[in-house]
């Protein structure tokens, strides 16, 4: 494990700084010179915009790709699993809440959207507590907690629940679709279908999980990890160290994002998750089933499990799905988003009909908004 210190680790002190990105800039051209070409995927939807509003794809020599990974937790949400959400906001006395790029993610009926303008009870949350306060205030109603999210996002939900069971709240209840992150990357890893180079690891989820957790990328895998933050010089010290890895043929995990990750994580935030949760096999869209890589409510907390108090149909999340969708490939870095036959055409942000056009985390949705600089 590398923790960036002296003379780089002074770089992230002036990460602000535009002198900083262009000796950074320097840096890479120099380590690239002569390499056949890199492929580094960054994880993170966030690093994904982050990437595109700065223009660092331009900045970087041609030899340098970067592609966009699965990171976007509303968009690697399974059809199946949009579509018993769906179902759960159709039932009598049920109201469903949640965050609000979820609202408008196509099912194979129509959205959460569509489903309120119909006379469903769907109310947007910026927070877990949030529906706890909203179960508290409709006692007469069944309060859904439509839970979308990575380790990042389960801490707070486990709060949530503990508060629920705290105070006998039994109109309140989750559907769980939170997952957890470095299964994903050992899914595409296996699956060998992009030669990858080095990942630009998440930042945020990395605070809570600790950097020492991408440990098995270069074990496992002999691919170098760089956790990274989301100014313009933490993304490209991140790449730099991944060429600097790939130069050397020592593929590690280094922490260029010191200043929020500790190499072992916040320990609190997982002593939470580990209270209210338990890993289990779940779908993630375009990449399948994935052993041990969703966080589903833990035994003792089965009470408010929303998948144990209501009996609902098995959804499939086949029927009324669009076929010529290629969010499956832009999550996996098969696939540039410009590439879809429905990028900018059929689908846009307004009239999306994947969910990476949906997500303020999305892959296409930052191509569409911000260009394929």
């Amino acid at each position: 494990m590398t923790m960036l210190g002296g003379e780089r680790g002074e770089v992230l002190g002036q990460y602000r700084s535009a002198e900083a990105c262009r000796g950074l800039v320097r840096s890479i051209e120099r380590l690239a010179d002569g390499l056949r070409t890199a492929r580094f995927m960054e994880f993170c939807g966030g690093h994904t915009h982050a990437i595109m509003r700065h223009g660092l794809r331009g900045l970087l020599p041609p030899n340098i790709e970067l592609l966009s990974g699965p990171g976007c937790p509303v968009c690697v949400t399974a059809q199946a699993d949009v579509d018993r959400a769906l179902a759960f906001a159709r039932l009598e006395g049920v109201t469903v809440a949640t965050f609000g790029d979820m609202v408008r993610v196509p099912g194979s009926g129509g959205s959460l959207q569509e489903a309120r303008a119909l006379g469903a009870d769907v109310r947007v949350v910026y927070s877990p507590l949030d529906a706890v306060a909203l179960a508290r205030s409709l006692r007469s109603r069944q309060v859904v907690f439509l839970a979308v999210g990575f380790e990042t996002t389960a801490p707070g939900v486990a709060a949530a629940l503990l508060q629920a069971r705290k105070e006998g709240l039994a109109n309140f209840s989750v559907f769980s679709l939170l997952k957890a992150t470095p299964p994903s990357m050992c899914a595409i890893a296996q699956a060998g279908e992009v030669r990858l180079d080095g990942v630009i690891g998440p930042g945020h989820v990395s605070t809570v999980i600790g950097a020492k957790a991408w440990e098995f990328l270069p074990r496992d895998y002999g691919i170098g990890c760089a956790v990274a933050g989301f100014e313009p010089t933490d993304i490209l010290l991140g790449v730099l160290e991944l060429l600097r890895m790939v130069r050397r043929r020592e593929p590690a995990v280094a922490n260029c994002y010191p200043r929020s990750v500790r190499e072992g994580g916040n320990a609190i935030a997982q002593q939470l998750i580990a209270a209210a949760f338990q890993l289990v096999d779940v779908e993630w869209r375009g990449l399948g089933f994935i052993p041990a890589s969703g966080l589903k409510l833990a035994p003792d907390l089965a009470e408010f499990d929303a998948e144990h108090r209501f009996a609902l149909p098995k959804a499939t999340g086949e029927q009324g799905a669009h076929t010529a969708c290629r969010c499956g490939e832009v999550l996996r870095g098969v696939l540039e988003p410009p590439a879809c036959p429905l990028f900018a055409n059929a689908c846009t942000p307004e009239r999306p009909v994947g969910p990476c056009m949906v997500s303020s985390e999305g892959a296409c949705a930052a191509y569409y908004e911000l260009g394929a600089a």
